[in-house]
């Protein structure tokens, strides 16, 4: 079980993680995309933790919608619009509550992807961040129905995003700016996959 001010922990450890591996994020995006991946949203990371000692006391659902709103308003690029509406959606679904059990945080991861891909127009082998995102929630929910403890759903879920980050260097992209280069794109994994393989990586390591 995880409460909100645990929520709010981790998500200032995700903010100084994205910083940290700004600029590698930001070279991924060099042969492929805007070259501002890593820049854009550790701009917006630095904003939302900016903002977190407003939130304090206040509900989950409330701490991951204002995260999501100050993505949108700070992040330039497509991953601004994309990771904004995620954390704007997964805010939704824990409105109100101040703990979030396993059941809730998979409910909300999957209320996350479907947000992206909505938002993105976007299914699996695109070559972006739903690459990672799609395997990663459905390598937890096959965890989680084993029986799995929550932090051997979490590492599965890892494990997962990072497995599908290596399989973007395989796909050509057919969205975003990625899809003008082509072919040429192949052999560069996708940021945003890197990205988010990154935060689940922070949520795993937080709660372990």
């Amino acid at each position: 079980m995880t409460d909100s001010r645990k929520v709010m922990e981790i998500i200032e450890k995700i903010s100084y993680r994205i910083e940290e591996e700004k600029d590698y994020l930001t070279m991924l995006d060099q042969p492929i995309g805007d070259s501002d991946h890593g820049i854009n949203l550790a701009r917006g990371f630095g904003a939302v933790r900016e903002k977190l000692p407003t939130l304090a006391g206040k509900d989950i659902g409330t701490i991951l919608k204002t995260t999501g709103m100050t993505l949108v308003s700070t992040v330039g690029g497509a991953s601004g619009p994309l990771y904004g509406s995620a954390y704007m959606k997964a805010g939704m679904a824990m409105a109100g509550k101040q703990e979030m059990s396993l059941q809730d945080f998979l409910a909300m991861m999957k209320v996350f992807v479907e947000a992206v891909q909505q938002r993105g127009k976007a299914v699996a082998e695109e070559a972006t961040m739903l690459d990672a995102m799609i395997p990663s929630l459905a390598a937890m929910e096959e965890a989680a129905a084993q029986g799995e403890t929550p932090g051997a759903v979490l590492d599965a879920g890892v494990k997962a995003a990072w497995a599908g980050v290596e399989h973007t260097k395989d796909l050509v992209a057919t969205k975003g700016r990625a899809s003008y280069v082509g072919e040429r794109g192949l052999g560069h994994p996708d940021p945003g996959a890197t990205s988010y393989s990154y935060m689940l990586e922070v949520v795993r390591d937080s709660c372990a």
